[in-house]
C-alpha cells in the first residue's frame, strides 16, 4: 500500500513513483537486465490500472512483463506462490519494488547457482535494520527467531530462489516468506552473499524520496527536463529543483528545492520550497 510514502502513493503504486522523470521500477528492471534477466513477473495490488498505463505493451526494453494481481495483499510468501505458474521449474531472482540499488546482483546469482542452496539472500554488513545473522556463507538466524543473538546484517530485499521453495510456503492465502527461510536455515539451505559495494536505498518515506534525488542529481543532466513548460516569468532554482517532462510552471511561480512530477502543474504565482508536486 505504500503507507509510509504517502501522500505520494495516493497517486501511484510505490514502484511507479517517478525518480528523475521515470518510474522507480525502471531502475530495478534495467539492473536485472544488465545481469542477464530477460523476463519479469510483477505482483500488483494498489492502483493496478497504473501498470497498464505505464507499460501498455506489457514490455520494458524488449523484456516481457507478466502481471499477477493480488486483490488481497498476499504478503511476501503468498506473493511468491501467486507467481507459481511463472516460476514453473526455473530459478528466480526476487527484487523488492521499493528499493533502488546498483549492488552486484550478478555475483549474487553466480554464488547461488554454485551453492546448492534453495535460496540465497543479498545482504549488507550495515544498515538501519540489521536482523540477519550469518555463519560463513550461510544464514544462521533471522529476526533472532532461532535465538542466535541479534542480527548483524541488513537484508537488501533481493534474493534468489529455487522452485523447491514453493513446497515450504503454507497453503494459507496470506503468508510471509520468513517461516520458509527459517526452515531453510535449519536445513542449511539458506545462503548469504554480502554485497557492500555500491549504493542501496530503501525509498520508504518522503524524506528518503527527497534524499535519493539529491544523491542521484550529479548523475543527471536533465533535472529540468527539456520538455517541461516553464513560463519565462517563473523563477525555478535549477540547482535544487527537478522538473519532469510536460510539467507546467506558471508565471511568477517561485520554486526552490522542489520536485515536480511529469505532467504536473504549478499555478501562476505559487511559492514552493522543499515540495513534491504530484499533479493530483
Amino acid at each position: 500500500m505504500g503507507t509510509r510514502l504517502q501522500p505520494l502513493t495516493n497517486v501511484l503504486p510505490k514502484p511507479l513513483v517517478p525518480i528523475f522523470h521515470e518510474p522507480m521500477v525502471n531502475y530495478a528492471l534495467r539492473h536485472c537486465q544488465a545481469a542477464g534477466i530477460t523476463e519479469f513477473a510483477i505482483n500488483t495490488h494498489h492502483i493496478p490500472q497504473a501498470w497498464s498505463q505505464a507499460y501498455p505493451q506489457d514490455r520494458f526494453n524488449g523484456s516481457p512483463l507478466h502481471f499477477f494481481h493480488e486483490p488481497l495483499l498476499l504478503e511476501t510468501g503468498g506473493g511468491i506462490r501467486n507467481i507459481a505458474s511463472f516460476i514453473d521449474n526455473d530459478p528466480i531472482l526476487i527484487y523488492n519494488g521499493d528499493i533502488l540499488t546498483d549492488i552486484d546482483i550478478s555475483q549474487l546469482i553466480e554464488n547461488h547457482q554454485a551453492s546448492g542452496n534453495i535460496a540465497t539472500l543479498a545482504l549488507r554488513s550495515s544498515g538501519q535494520n540489521c536482523n540477519v545473522n550469518i555463519s560463513g556463507n550461510q544464514v544462521s538466524d533471522m529476526r533472532n527467531l532461532l535465538g542466535d543473538t541479534p542480527g548483524a546484517h541488513q537484508f537488501t530485499g533481493i534474493y534468489c530462489i529455487e522452485p523447491e521453495i514453493l513446497e515450504l510456503i503454507p497453503d494459507e492465502e496470506v503468508t510471509s516468506i520468513v517461516p520458509a527461510f527459517i526452515q531453510l536455515i535449519e536445513q542449511q539451505k539458506l545462503g548469504a552473499v554480502v554485497l557492500d559495494d555500491g549504493d542501496w536505498f530503501d525509498i520508504g518515506n518522503p524524506d528518503a524520496y527527497r534524499a535519493i534525488h539529491k544523491h542521484l542529481r550529479p548523475k543527471h543532466t536533465d533535472a529540468i527536463h527539456p520538455n517541461a513548460i516553464i513560463d519565462p516569468e517563473a523563477h525555478v532554482d535549477t540547482d535544487t529543483c527537478i522538473i519532469g517532462p510536460d510539467a507546467e510552471i506558471g508565471a511568477h511561480a517561485k520554486l526552490t528545492n522542489t520536485i515536480v512530477w511529469p505532467s504536473a502543474s504549478v499555478h501562476a504565482g505559487a511559492r514552493h520550497d522543499g515540495a513534491i508536486i504530484t499533479g493530483s
